[in-house]
């Protein structure tokens, strides 16, 4: 049953926090939301310093331990006076030093580019933009932008992938990792639009993962959910698939600690299947489950017309696919075409309000194509992917009388066929528009005419359909029925 009051916020939280998927705390809102953010605050100002141990090997030196491990070799010194170390150049092994967290060595990572799609362009600081290919590697401060069916998707070094939507853009904030530790610090800002992340899981406690907007933080440790900014609205909405989401509001959030130091509280915790929408300034929003997926009518149907069109069974009040008697939930619909069933390769994507999508032409091929409702707080449900051939098969026919005589003459072809393509035709006429009871029924016709003779006058109903058969494969298609008077 969904759901949007502060109840079914709580609830969730209270299970996932009872499972232990992530050490961030959900509380209610309202007053204990300014709770939290008093608190946030007051941690951010009163901080104990925070250390991480180093145990000596044979041969260290403090000169050698601060140049691998800290910001600066200089730092040497402040690691002698921490630790009481008399003799910085004669260091046993077995010795365990002290280092400060916010003096760690961070390095610099790069993602990599492994699909684009449409206009998909990159910056580095203020530096034009120049378009973005798949190959490209992106590092901190690297500025990206989609427009209309532009798509980007990220591969980071740990493996999680980032794919921007279209219309969109984002930031890369921080891409780094922490020497002594390996721990990951990716911190990405989104502008506009919409990401949706697959995040490896996390080994470091400090491992850090997190997409920033103007109005909440969405931090992981390893989950697969969406962040969409609406810059009009000013409001963000985060949906999780699977793993959980720690949500804060962003102009409360303290800053992120030092390298080595885990991640606060953050003041919700989203579950899987579930969402919520934050307005920049306000409070997070609360915990609504997730509209169940939609289905596709007619999953296993070639698209072979002249447009890629789907139609969606409409997500019902039940939590499943509408049926006869339930109302449907969702007020609109998005569905997505990629190259890859992981929907890391998009090429198209649709929101509607009705449980139809036309995305007019489209090459040859095999794809995927991925459905979900949208609820009336905007958030976009659970997703449900089918693969499908492209793959035109176009059929024109017409029928004329033939002058001077009494014969009817019809003719048909077959647009985007290979010419090496075998494809047989079957004819068929009847005296209604049913064509259950033909008069003629002509079948395995390898050209593309046929001419009838001495018709009786009447009104007549007729179709041509074609077959061929391809890599194992039976393709069928036919024209629509048409129909001519004869009258003498």
């Amino acid at each position: 049953m969904h759901g949007s009051t502060g109840s079914t916020g709580r609830r969730a939280g209270l299970l996932l926090a009872t499972a232990g998927l992530l050490a961030i705390a959900c509380i209610a809102p309202g007053s204990a939301q300014a709770q939290s953010s008093r608190a946030l605050k007051q941690r951010a100002t009163t901080a104990p310093p925070a250390y991480v141990a180093y145990v000596t090997h044979e041969g260290d030196t403090l000169y050698e331990i601060a140049s691998r491990y800290l910001s600066s070799s200089g730092d040497w010194a402040l690691l002698s006076r921490l630790n009481h170390v008399s003799a910085p150049r004669r260091m046993p092994a077995g010795i365990a030093l002290r280092l400060p967290a916010d003096k760690l060595r961070q390095d610099p990572e790069t993602a990599r580019v492994i699909a684009t799609s449409g206009p998909a362009e990159h910056a580095f600081g203020a530096n034009r933009y120049l378009p973005l290919t798949a190959g490209a590697t992106l590092v901190e401060g690297d500025r990206i932008r989609t427009g209309i069916n532009g798509f980007v998707t990220l591969e980071l070094s740990d493996g999680s992938h980032v794919t921007m939507t279209q219309d969109g853009m984002l930031d890369i904030g921080k891409l780094r990792r922490t020497a002594l530790t390996g721990a990951g610090d990716r911190q990405l800002e989104l502008r506009r639009g919409q990401v949706e992340s697959q995040v490896t899981h996390a080994t470091k406690k400090d491992d850090r993962f997190q997409i920033r907007s103007p109005s909440v933080v969405a931090g992981v440790r390893g989950t697969r959910f969406r962040v969409a900014y609406d810059g009009d609205a000013q409001s963000t909405a985060v949906e999780v698939l699977d793993g959980a989401v720690g949500v804060d509001p962003a102009a409360v959030r303290a800053p992120a600690p030092a390298p080595g130091v885990p991640l606060q509280a953050s003041a919700q915790l989203l579950a899987a299947r579930y969402g919520s929408v934050t307005r920049a300034g306000g409070a997070i929003g609360d915990a609504v489950e997730l509209l169940a997926a939609p289905a596709l009518r007619q999953p296993a149907r070639v698209q072979d017309g002249k447009t890629v069109a789907f139609d969606l069974i409409p997500v019902g009040t039940s939590g499943t696919a509408g049926t006869a008697g339930t109302a449907p939930t969702a007020v609109a619909y998005r569905v997505q075409i990629s190259r890859d069933a992981d929907q890391l390769d998009l090429i198209r994507d649709l929101r509607v309000s009705a449980p139809h999508a036309e995305f007019g032409d489209l090459a040859d091929g095999m794809y995927f194509v991925r459905i979900a409702g949208i609820d009336a707080n905007g958030l976009e449900g659970l997703p449900q992917v089918y693969g499908f051939e492209r793959r035109q098969f176009g059929l024109a026919a017409s029928a004329a009388p033939r002058s001077g005589s009494h014969d009817y003459e019809f003719r048909w072809f077959v647009s985007r066929a290979p010419a090496s393509m075998d494809t047989r035709f079957r004819f068929v006429m009847a005296t209604t528009a049913d064509l259950r009871h033909p008069i003629v029924d002509r079948a395995d016709l390898t050209g593309g005419q046929l001419v009838l003779s001495n018709l009786p006058p009447g009104v007549y109903y007729w179709t041509i359909i074609a077959e061929q058969f391809d890599n194992g494969r039976f393709y069928e298609t036919g024209s629509a029925v048409r129909s001519f008077m004869l009258a003498r």
